[in-house]
């Protein structure tokens, strides 16, 4: 360690000398009094404030900047008070005594202007996360700059630290690195969203490719981000090599499965078998491809269920495109008649029902095949062309009760199976009932 424990020990000392002789003056209760009725005051009003007034038609008529400022002072309207209410009591200790008697007034000033500068510049963010971790870490640093204390907090957390090969990692590195990272991916994050809706409104491009291309870019700020912030805090790249190593056993043990499906995702954007908005059928599921993400792709099956299914299963596995380079589809229906029927006549009225349809194709007409002569009856085979195969079932279902209602005009008869049981040889045996005496 730079730091030795006298120092450190040093240090302690004269913050606590520094401490105890400010709370041993009648002034600094005072004072304390002072911001704690002030900070009662602000609990009141902030509960007044958003009782009243509507946070979506504060300023509506304003400019956007000013309109902006106004809902940030209304959600932190309890700081904005408190800080206002210390202000003023400030003021009028300064004036009434010595400005020394007031300097724990100050301080609470500034640390209420402190967040208030904070919340307004972080307002712009979306995250509630983000916005939390980004204003605590930003008061605490003026805080600390506030007391004075900044400088020397600065030079205790670099004061420790571990040596890796050509690396020198202390606290103070890691917080800047830390924050230039957030910042960082903060800024990808708005520049690839922005990337995206440039791509997704372009028309040339297949769905496919426009995802393949989001992802590149998306992995490529996120690069270019980390070198970048790593180098502005001085970490040398090269130094992380001792890593490397280590990393490589992590992914060939942990994490194969999450490289394979990574692998497999880029795969199936760059060979286009499957794309968004694509209706497949992968084992028991099927739906339409509504996302395809790094890791799996996300199926819709119509009634409220989405399947994620892994990249690496449709790489590996069978998989029914419906849609992979033509919508039309063939619907396949199969029924039944008795040998009373003339089945020239039940095609022809097959063939008259599955036209009739809205969502029958007119350049590829419907057609009938008697396909067997079965045990129970004549067995037909009946097929239709739809544009787009959303709705096949629905369709099928139009179709067949279309065919019944045909069939029941015609008289034709549906076949289904008879059973009849015929007794040889004697009677049917008779339930008898023994009756046990008492």
């Amino acid at each position: 360690m730079d730091m030795d424990l006298k120092d450190l020990m040093e240090f302690v000392q004269t913050t606590a000398r520094s401490v105890g002789a400010e709370i041993s003056s009648p002034w600094f209760y005072l004072q304390f009094g002072l911001i704690l009725a002030a900070a009662g005051i602000a609990y009141a009003a902030d509960a007044g404030v958003h009782n009243r007034v509507d946070m979506n038609s504060v300023a509506n008529r304003w400019p956007l900047p000013l309109r902006h400022f106004a809902r940030v002072m209304v959600a932190s309207a309890s700081t904005a008070v408190f800080t206002l209410l210390v202000i003023i009591s400030r003021v009028v200790m300064y004036h009434a005594t010595w400005p020394s008697r007031s300097y724990l007034l100050m301080v609470a000033a500034k640390l209420g202007l402190a967040w208030l500068a904070i919340r307004l510049l972080t307002s712009v963010l979306r995250n509630a996360f983000f916005v939390r971790l980004v204003s605590v870490a930003a008061w605490f640093v003026a805080a600390l700059s506030i007391l004075g204390q900044l400088d020397s907090t600065v030079d205790l957390l670099d004061s420790y630290a571990i040596v890796l090969g050509g690396l020198r990692l202390t606290p103070l590195l890691l917080l800047k690195a830390g924050a230039l990272l957030i910042l960082a991916l903060w800024l990808t994050n708005i520049a690839s969203n922005f990337a995206e809706s440039k791509i997704n409104s372009t028309t040339d491009l297949t769905p496919s490719v426009q995802v393949l291309l989001i992802k590149i870019i998306r992995i490529g700020l996120l690069a270019v981000a980390i070198v970048i912030a790593l180098g502005t805090v001085g970490i040398d790249l090269s130094a992380l090599a001792v890593f490397s190593g280590a990393v490589g056993v992590g992914i060939g043990i942990g994490l194969q499965k999450i490289v394979a499906n990574f692998i497999s995702g880029i795969i199936l954007l760059a060979d286009k078998s499957v794309k968004p908005g694509d209706l497949v059928t992968i084992g028991d599921n099927t739906g339409r491809i509504s996302a395809m993400k790094t890791r799996y792709i996300s199926v819709a099956a119509g009634d409220g269920r989405e399947f994620l299914v892994p990249n690496e299963d449709l790489v590996t596995q069978k998989v029914v495109n419906w849609t992979y380079t033509d919508k039309n589809t063939l619907v396949k229906i199969t029924f039944g008649t008795n040998y009373d029927a003339d089945p020239k006549l039940v095609c022809k009225l097959a063939i008259e029902t599955a036209s009739a349809h809205p969502r029958a194709q007119k350049g590829k007409p419907p057609n009938c095949l008697l396909t067997e002569f079965a045990e129970a009856g004549m067995k037909f085979s009946l097929t239709l062309w739809l544009a787009d195969p959303d709705g096949m079932d629905a369709v099928k279902s139009d179709v067949m009760l279309a065919l019944w209602d045909a069939f029941k005009r015609e008289g034709i008869r549906v076949p289904y199976p008879v059973r009849e049981i015929r007794v040889r040889g004697g009677a049917l045996p008779v339930e008898t009932t023994v009756e046990v005496p008492n």
